[in-house]
């Protein structure tokens, strides 16, 4: 579904009440869209997965190739020090959500510290997050940590209300005219998505580590989302009842936060499993594909394009509509997914979204 960029920009400034947003460039040159705007590299190896189990020789050499492809650098160690170097404190955003079968996978992570180590960055300075301490610790994250690296977290578990203050920063957040049934819309604290202080006090960059799925709300579930849903609380009012659904402003609005563009600097997408249907989770294994791809991009608009484009032809390939227009009985338990949040991102300039203008360099090791 793609809309005239003059209604994108209606629908954006027309929640305005809806939302404060900054649609500046990044500072940083790093940030996003980063070095190679409309640029992505995918790596698929057909031997990443055997028997169900995630192969680490296999998935290593796809890491490597699609830094080196990426970046154009001669190896993959010169690919991750055009990024990083010694004195960073570098996040990496990992994705919990439809464990056990599709999350951000052991082996992708390790090759991720390796590189980060390779760049000069201590153990120390490597924080590994999601926003749900629970969920990180269910998902075995904390147990494939090398020794040295951290974990860190904003809130103790998922819960419908997420007004809790502890993690997060009073100074930074993106307001948008949006509450929960049964919330003053007059309190700006039910108004206002705060960022983690994950992000605003304890890293100078961060690594997204999204994975590939199908989302009811947002249509996919990919960069974008595993930033604005990961790195801010209150964010269940954006799709808290079926018919009630933001994600297509939302999502961009968080992204465009300077704290968040500025620091976000690669984005690793881990499509070596993916889900097609019924996401976020991964129903048990039902909608579950093994896509053994890996993407890598500075732009996540390019990035979410190039990721909605798989699903949608898994769901092809399985006799189901686009994410976009899925039929009665499609889209799980909420009306109207909204992809479109990856086109307002790129309206934006956090991105490339039109086709034409991608970059995509694909390749296969198999």
């Amino acid at each position: 579904m793609e809309l005239r960029r003059r209604d994108l920009f209606s629908m954006l400034m027309g929640a305005a009440g809806a939302a404060q947003v900054s649609s500046r460039a990044a500072t940083n040159k790093l940030g996003i869209p980063g070095l190679f705007p409309g640029r992505v590299a995918s790596v698929r190896h057909a031997g990443c997965i055997v028997g169900r189990k995630f192969q680490a020789e296999p998935i290593q050499a796809m890491m490597r190739k699609g830094m080196m492809e990426l970046t154009g650098a001669p190896d993959w160690i010169a690919a991750w020090k055009m990024f990083f170097e010694p004195g960073d404190v570098v996040g990496v955003k990992v994705n919990p959500v439809g464990q056990p079968e599709v999350i951000s996978s052991p082996e992708v992570l390790h090759e991720i510290i390796a590189g980060l180590q390779q760049a000069g960055v201590k153990a120390k300075d490597i924080v590994v997050y999601d926003r749900y301490r629970l969920q990180f610790l269910s998902a075995g994250f904390d147990k494939w940590l090398p020794q040295g690296v951290r974990w860190s977290w904003a809130a103790e578990d998922y819960d419908p209300i997420q007004l809790g203050m502890d993690g997060y920063d009073e100074n930074h957040y993106m307001e948008m005219a949006l509450a929960q049934a049964g919330q003053d819309g007059r309190d700006p604290h039910v108004r206002r998505s705060h960022v983690a202080k994950f992000m605003t006090q304890q890293v100078s960059k961060l690594i997204n580590l999204p994975v590939l799925k199908q989302h009811g709300a947002g249509g996919v579930t990919l960069a974008l989302k595993n930033l604005s849903h990961g790195l801010v609380n209150n964010v269940n009012r954006t799709h808290s009842t079926p018919t009630l659904n933001a994600c297509g402003v939302f999502i961009p609005s968080v992204v465009s936060l300077p704290v968040i563009r500025d620091k976000v600097v690669l984005n690793i997408l881990d499509g070596t499993r993916g889900v097609w249907a019924n996401g976020p989770g991964a129903s048990g294994g039902m909608y579950v594909w093994e896509h053994h791809t890996i993407y890598f991009a500075t732009d996540p608009v390019a990035l979410d394009k190039t990721g909605w484009r798989a699903i949608d032809a898994q769901r092809a390939a399985k006799g189901l509509s686009p994410v976009a227009h899925p039929k009665p009985g499609e889209g799980g338990q909420r009306l109207n997914p909204q992809p479109e949040h990856i086109e307002v991102a790129g309206a934006l300039g956090l991105g490339v979204f039109d086709d034409s203008k991608i970059e995509r360099k694909q390749f296969d090791l198999a």
